[in-house]
């Protein structure tokens, strides 16, 4: 069996998306005519064997994300559950904090997806990937130019055997034209890395000093803790894809994430897509 878990974050987050955000939460803001974690939830859906995704962030339970999670359910026959952190744990925190949840049921593996990107999420074939050479980590990694790259996770990695080597996270200078896309695919054990940086946060918080800037042991950041730490020691690897994909961080990068999906629906969803109608607006193709 799988799970999914998909990180949505919480009203801290997403500046760059305001004033839109303050409409309706940045995840369920529509993307191609759905709400934008609508596209991860599908793409899970299809996965064969998913038996139940996780959504994790610090947004308040209200009326729109319950009666989106209802909707959902009840569309793709699967449990669709969202788990309020305490406070922002980060982009790792959550995953350690709600690591029972997780693992209940003992799935083989389990996807985890940022909320803030837009992709044609090949789960299936990292999946194959995975069970080809398993390992605690599998990333996602696409090309970037020189100058893109330094926007994101950059990745150094084996061409033969797709181990990652080095992993920096917005380097100041170029690295690697291959960037992680945040979707990933871990096995339990990928868990285990987690409890070592919350244990040793732990040990750095008895050494907190009177500033109080300590973040709390919680706190994991999955690139700069996970990533970067245990990058060239046989743990991590990437697999590449050419399918479409970027990231949706402001109210203009959703309009070109709205353009990728559009281009996708008349293969995908061509039910989602206007039809002429006499007498209607004049329709243009997509290019």
């Amino acid at each position: 069996m799988l799970k999914a878990v998909i990180l949505i974050g919480g009203p801290q987050k997403g500046t760059r998306f305001r004033p839109l955000s303050f409409e309706v939460p940045k995840p369920l803001f529509p993307v191609a005519g759905v709400p934008m974690i609508q596209h991860h939830i599908e793409a899970c859906a299809q996965v064969p064997g998913m038996q139940e995704i996780l959504l994790i962030g610090f947004y308040q339970p209200d009326e729109p994300l319950t009666r989106f999670l209802e909707a959902a359910q009840q569309e793709f026959n699967l449990p669709v559950r969202y788990l309020q952190e305490f406070a922002p744990l980060g982009t790792g925190g959550g995953l350690y904090h709600f690591r029972d949840q997780i693992l209940a049921g003992g799935p083989e593996a389990f996807f985890v997806l940022n909320a803030d990107v837009c992709s044609d999420f090949p789960l299936s074939a990292m999946l194959d990937a995975y069970r080809h050479q398993p390992h605690p980590f599998l990333l996602l990694g696409t090309t970037a130019n020189r100058t893109q790259s330094l926007n994101y996770g950059c990745i150094v990695e084996n061409p033969q055997t797709h181990e990652v080597l080095h992993y920096v996270e917005k380097p100041s200078t170029f690295v690697s034209d291959i960037i992680n896309c945040g979707i990933y695919l871990f096995s339990p054990e990928a868990l285990k890395p987690l409890r070592d940086v919350f244990q040793r946060n732990q040990q750095d918080g008895q050494l907190e000093d009177s500033s109080g800037l300590w973040p709390g042991a919680g706190t994991i950041r999955l690139e700069q803790d996970v990533f970067s730490a245990l990058a060239g020691q046989g743990q991590i690897y990437v697999h590449l894809t050419d399918g479409i994909w970027s990231q949706i961080k402001s109210a203009g990068s959703a309009l070109y994430a709205s353009r990728l999906y559009l281009g996708q629906y008349q293969l995908t969803h061509p039910e989602r897509l206007a039809k002429h109608t006499p007498g209607g607006p004049r329709i243009r193709d997509m290019v």
